[in-house]
């Protein structure tokens, strides 16, 4: 399977202060970066990072091995931001699937997003839909196969995700536990 792995870290973070691609743990390192290193450490590849708000400030947090993608929509809300990654992978038709996390998560690790491809039918990971579940809550990373994202694209807006298409293909999706 190849899957890439999308970090949606565009936003303002106006509830929280300040743009979180921005933010960094007390050791220095920054969100960007946890969150793109365990998309990495899980098998993506490549890990794209979609920036908006303070996009050249936050790329300079990027791992150098990260290709950045520039949402200019991106206080139009998370959806502009999913359509920028998803765009990203048009270019690789070898891609199977996108594993997507936001960059406010710096507790997830590379085990929680294997946790999710491990839920992937590696013989038909493009039909796939797969997400994690944390406290029986839906949470990230989802993973997204490619044969989903025009639907997704059509599907979001605003600063909504795909959690709604999510929710209407339940009988397909697959959680952690």
């Amino acid at each position: 399977m190849s899957i890439a792995g999308i970090v949606l870290a565009a936003g303002a973070g106006s509830r929280a202060g300040g743009p979180k691609a921005l933010r960094t743990e007390p050791d220095g390192r920054a969100w960007v970066a946890i969150a793109a290193e365990a998309l990495l450490g899980a098998g993506c590849s490549p890990v794209f990072v979609v920036l908006g708000a303070a996009a050249e400030d936050a790329a300079a947090l990027v791992p150098h091995w990260a290709p950045t993608v520039l949402n200019p929509a991106w206080a139009d809300g998370l959806s502009t931001s999913l359509h920028a990654g998803l765009d990203a992978l048009d270019a690789d038709p070898e891609c199977d699937g996108a594993l997507v996390t936001l960059v406010d998560m710096p507790w997830q690790t590379a085990n929680q997003a294997r946790e999710v491809i491990a839920l992937i039918d590696a013989s038909a990971p493009r039909a796939a839909l797969a997400r994690a579940l944390v406290d029986g809550r839906p949470a990230h990373p989802v993973f997204l196969g490619r044969d989903h994202f025009a639907a997704i694209a059509a599907s979001v807006t605003g600063d909504h995700g795909a959690g709604e298409y999510l929710r209407a293909h339940a009988g397909t999706l697959r959680h952690t536990l």
